[in-house]
This record gives C-alpha cells, structure tokens and sequence, in this order.
C-alpha cells in the first residue's frame, strides 16, 4: 500500500532507510526485550521543521487482561494546554507537573496538539478539533522539541502522556486537501464534504486504503517521535471497524499504548481499543444530581455495560471533560456545590472505572471554559485538590481499586438515595457509601461484605464495620473505606 510521502512527511529516499533500520530494531526487540533507536528525519516540502529523531523506548510491556498493565490502577487528567496557562504553552504548562504528581495524577491526556486550520475557523483562536497538519506543532504551543522535552520531563516524574487525535475529519484547510483530494468524501458539488455539520472540518474518506495508510503512519509518528503512551481517539466512531482493526494492533507494535474512544459503542473494544466513554452512565448521573431519578439509575446503565460489552472492557468515567464543561456546563451546573463529591467519588471507585479529571476541577473553575478563544484558567487556591488527591492515592494504591477488581453492589434499604457497594481484590476492599440526595440519611447495611478493619479515606479514622452496622450521611455526603 502507499503512503503520503508530501508535506511534512519524510523525504522519499530517507523513508526506505528508516523501514530497514526499523526491521533492525525489531529484531533486536526480540533478542534483547527492549532497545532504543535513534533515526533521523529530515524534512521536505514546505514546513519549518527541525532534524527529529525517534527516540521510542518499548520497555513496559507487562498486559494486563489485554490491557498495558499501568493503566489497570491508572487515572487521566485531561490538558487544555491553550488554557491552562496565561501563556498556554508546553514550557508553561511543564511548571505544573509536579503539583500535578503531587495530587496522584498518573496519565496526561494533552488535547490536540496540532496546528488548526484557519479556513471556515470558529472563533478568534478555533477549534482544537480542526487539524490543519497532523504531523506538526500548533505554533502557540512551542515547538517540537519543546514537545519532546516535555514528555521527556513526564516520563522521568513518572506520567503516562497520551494526546487527542481527530481520525474521523481535519481542517478546512489540511494540506492533504490539495495533495491528494482523493481522501476525502466528496458533496453534491464535488467539494470535500463538511463532516456531521461541523463546518470548520472536511470528511475523511476511510474507503481509501491510502488515505488509511496515511493517518495510520501519522499517527506512528508520535510513537516514534515523542515517545507518546497512546491516544484518545476523537469521534471515534467515525473511520470504519476495519480500519480500526488493522491500525490499532500496527500501533501496539510500536509500544504497549493504552487507546480511548471517545464513544461508547461496545464494538470498539473488539476492534482493540482499550477503553471508551461512558455516556449512558453520565447521563444518568446528571439525572440524579438534578432530581430526575434515583441512585438506582447507575444500576441500569451497568446493567447496560455487563450485558453488551466485553468482560475485559475498561470504561473512563468522569463528571466533565472539554465538551461536557464548555457547551453544557458540567460540572459546575450539572453537579452543582456539594452534589459535585459523591459523583467524583463514584467515578473513581466504580468497577471498571480509568477515571478523568478535567483541567480545573481541582481549582474548582466555576464556569465554562471557552472552546474558540484565549480563557486562562486562574488557579490559585485549588479547593478541590485535597479531596482529589486522596481519591486518586487511592485508586494507584490499592488493588481494591484496579479495573478489573470485583465490584459488589449493597443493599441499604435506603436506594433510591444511597449508593453502596464494595471493590475487592488480592485481599483488598474498599467500601463505599454515597448518598445522592439533597437530604440526610440513616441506613444500615445487612451484608457480612462490609466486616473488618477499616479507614475511612476523608476522616483518617480507622473503624472496625460489621453486618447490620449503621450509618449516616449528610446531603450529598460520602464515605470511603480501605484495609
């Protein structure tokens, strides 16, 4: 199959060189179980563009459940680098890091990096999603070696770094608009059609087995070039399953990558993907929280999970991301003041859970965060980081707390307002009580699942809980307990 060999792209000869060196490498993976090569890139066309060179390391490899093992305990912090900073660049975001490792942050999801288009953009700044190169920096964010420094200093304090990819369009302006037409779906009018009515963007064509090469090939791009840990695919029900199917197991070549879909769609984890969104479960959070059903919603929407999705499924739960906080006002509204915790600590400790914290929750940033223009996050006295960083202690630290713990559900007789249940493994357990309602309320639980020695996770007090003990919790209250 051919690949695109234009702009930004290797220079043809030295592409031929790079396959071979790259089968070298291979063989020497399999002799020696990890190695590092060092290939250089030199750009043609029509890009400003430094000398680059592959620095990937594959040493991680242990798998879990089919799963790269780090992520099993692991957590995302979502990056809104534009907005992150008054600067709203990589070496400005960087002097956040160690607050972040601090707060028990394992994975680093960085939103589109690449350069936007500026054809039909939205806004002064425009969106992340319309990408004008896949292959290069957004100039307000640095360069690539400030990239590459960059998660370099993530790796040595010990972060995962992921990056948002947009498979499904690009820009208005991509060059591969001019350099090969032929990737796109065309409208009535023989343009490139607009894709989902997102005007700032263009189709992508997944019937063209070149242009699938292509995308697949960018996207090794930033394995072998910066050494990223994987990729939160956007919309990523868009591309086709087969294409899915033949890219994902050609990226886990490269490196034990974890892979996120921004969707919920249960055929996804059979095309490879690691782990998906849980909207059904959102949705049904934003419910409780505004009084529109009780607790048992959540069961439901498990429910849901356990039936049509595979066993070994990771789900990524979260109380607002990007979308959610700049067009629907998560969670500042949707889970407003004290109705805000309970869900936090639900999408930390549920089954299954690789749970998401988006910039500024630990603030906590009370509004939305523009999608278009410059909104600096003003952080300052992050109300919520104690808070967060217990939960996210927590979850890395005990096996009580891996996705695939066992998750036990506890009836209370109180719910309709409480939500109970215990997490399990490797003699481990957790135990969680949570009340999603605007009223105190007493209950108790019959069920020897709760007895022994325990801390409660907030308080610091150690207890020792037995059948029938009893309990209670204020409006929107919580309690977390581990041995």
């Amino acid at each position: 199959m051919t690949n695109d060999f234009s702009k930004n792209s290797v220079c043809f000869p030295q592409y031929f060189q790079i396959l071979l060196m790259r089968k070298k490498y291979i063989m020497l993976k399999r002799l020696l179980a990890a190695s590092a090569i060092a290939v250089t890139l030199f750009a043609c066309g029509n890009n400003t563009s430094t000398t680059a060179t592959s620095i990937i390391t594959n040493t991680d490899t242990a798998m879990i459940d089919g799963h790269p093992a780090w992520i099993m305990n692991g957590n995302i912090y979502e990056v809104n680098v534009r907005q992150y900073t008054p600067e709203g660049t990589f070496n400005a975001f960087a002097a956040s890091l160690q607050r972040l490792k601090d707060m028990g942050v394992q994975t680093l999801w960085f939103m589109p990096i690449n350069p936007i288009s500026k054809v039909d953009r939205k806004g002064a700044l425009g969106s992340y999603y319309a990408v004008a190169n896949y292959t290069a920096i957004n100039p307000e964010y640095g360069n690539m070696d400030d990239w590459k420094a960059l998660v370099a200093k993530c790796h040595d304090m010990g972060f995962k770094v992921i990056i948002d990819w947009v498979p499904n369009h690009t820009g208005g302006d991509n060059y591969w608009l001019t350099a090969h037409p032929d990737f796109y779906v065309k409208d009535s009018t023989g343009k490139a059609a607009v894709a989902n009515g997102w005007s700032d963007t263009r189709q992508l064509d997944y019937h063209n087995p070149v242009m699938c090469d292509s995308m697949i090939n960018a996207m090794k791009f930033w394995v072998e070039q910066s050494n990223i840990d994987g990729f939160r695919c956007d919309y990523a029900v868009g591309p086709t399953r087969d294409f899915w199917r033949k890219c994902i197991p050609e990226l886990k070549k490269e490196k034990n990558l974890f892979l996120l879909a921004e969707a919920d769609s249960a055929w996804l984890h059979e095309v490879g993907f690691d782990a998906t969104y849980t909207w059904s479960e959102f949705n049904a959070m934003k419910d409780i929280a505004a009084g529109k059903a009780p607790a048992t919603a959540i069961d439901t929407a498990i429910a849901v999970l356990d039936k049509d999705f595979p066993a070994n499924a990771l789900k990524m739960y979260f109380t607002s991301d990007h979308d959610e906080n700049s067009w629907n006002k998560a969670d500042y509204s949707t889970m407003p003041g004290a109705s805000h915790a309970p869900f936090a600590v639900l999408s930390q400790t549920l089954g299954r859970s690789v749970p998401l914290i988006y910039s500024g929750q630990e603030e906590p940033v009370l509004d939305s965060i523009s999608f278009f223009y410059k909104n600096p996050i003003a952080f300052g006295k992050f109300l919520r980081a104690p808070f967060y960083t217990a939960l996210l202690h927590l979850h890395t630290g005990t096996p009580a707390l891996a996705a695939n713990a066992s998750f036990t559900k506890l009836k209370t007789g109180k719910d309709a307002a409480v939500y109970a249940y215990t997490r399990q493994k490797d003699g481990k357990k957790v135990i969680v009580l949570l009340n999603f309602s605007k009223a105190p309320v007493s209950f108790t639980i019959g069920d020897d699942a709760i007895g022994g020695d325990f801390k409660e996770l907030f308080t610091g007090k150690s207890e020792t809980l037995k059948k029938g003990q009893a309990f209670n919790l204020p409006a929107w209250g919580y309690s977390v307990y581990s041995n």
